[in-house]
């Protein structure tokens, strides 16, 4: 039995997404909740890998549950509104369960759980992830409560020469200027969506769409469109940059703090079985 994971963390305090030795992730870290609540050694599979210090609101993950972990499940009294509790139920009663065992005030949260659909893949099975990058300048100040997640400039920053940045790098592009590279991978992303605003409070937000995301590569968009903002770039630079497909002193990867995975899109039903596999042969061929 396959179960889909939907994820909210501050990633402050975690080194990261995945496992690693003697080192506090979110994997181990739901791993270990799942294993005390089901037993086993259960491995969670992720929509997209988060580096240190960056959130998620809206992350998902799936589970692979062996035999005696699926009879655990099922054996755990639901709460249905009525009627005799189904595994459908139960299923989604596991996400409260594993939030109680990290605890009522965690940094992470499961906050949800389900049976995933036949041909589920949270990895392959994406069609598109959904980022938010927050940045507080000049014109919003400082807020010591935003400060796990909003970063700060100190300058004014162009809000709307930001935003012509960012739309001018929407596309099908080669983004290697944008990436730190990592031996034998591809750095061509589409890039579905960038843009600026700002919200409310004044900060400024940064929406940023695409199929999927090299390493480090929106918080390098970012930093460009800040060197844009700033008046050190112009719209052109970062079009030339990206075409360029070098990296350039004069574009900085921004911190993680301000990093926010919101969203991760998946096809119907009846397409995932069929969006895993053609991922799966791309990345083959790369």
């Amino acid at each position: 039995m396959r179960i889909r994971l939907d994820i909210a963390y501050d990633g402050t305090h975690f080194r990261g997404w995945a496992r690693q030795p003697g080192l506090r992730t979110v994997q181990e870290t739901l791993e270990s909740s799942l294993a005390r609540v089901l037993g086993g050694d259960p491995r969670l599979v992720v929509a997209g890998r988060t580096d240190a210090g960056v959130h998620a609101t809206g992350q998902a993950a799936h589970v692979d549950l062996e035999e005696a972990q699926q009879q655990r499940m099922l054996a755990r009294h639901a709460r249905p509104a009525a009627g005799v509790p189904t595994a459908e139920d139960r299923a989604a009663a596991l996400a409260a369960r594993m939030t109680g065992v990290v605890g009522a005030y965690s940094d992470v949260a499961v906050t949800g759980s389900r049976i995933a659909p036949e041909g589920f893949d949270a990895r392959f099975s994406a069609v598109w992830r959904r980022y938010e990058y927050r940045i507080g300048d000049t014109v919003t100040g400082y807020d010591p409560l935003e400060r796990h997640r909003t970063t700060s400039v100190r300058a004014s920053l162009d809000v709307e020469a930001m935003d012509a940045a960012a739309r001018a790098l929407i596309g099908l592009h080669d983004f290697a200027a944008y990436c730190k590279p990592r031996e034998e991978a591809t750095t061509i992303r589409t890039l579905l969506e960038f843009d600026w605003h700002r919200d409310a409070a004044g900060v400024l937000v940064a929406n940023v769409k695409a199929d999927a995301f090299c390493h480090s590569m929106v918080r390098a968009l970012v930093g460009a469109c800040v060197a844009v903002g700033e008046g050190r770039l112009d719209v052109g630079d970062v079009v030339d940059i990206r075409d360029a497909q070098e990296r350039v002193p004069e574009v900085k990867v921004l911190a993680a703090r301000g990093l926010t995975l919101t969203e991760v899109g998946y096809p119907a039903d009846d397409l995932l079985a069929q969006r895993a596999e053609q991922t799966r042969a791309r990345r083959d061929r790369e």
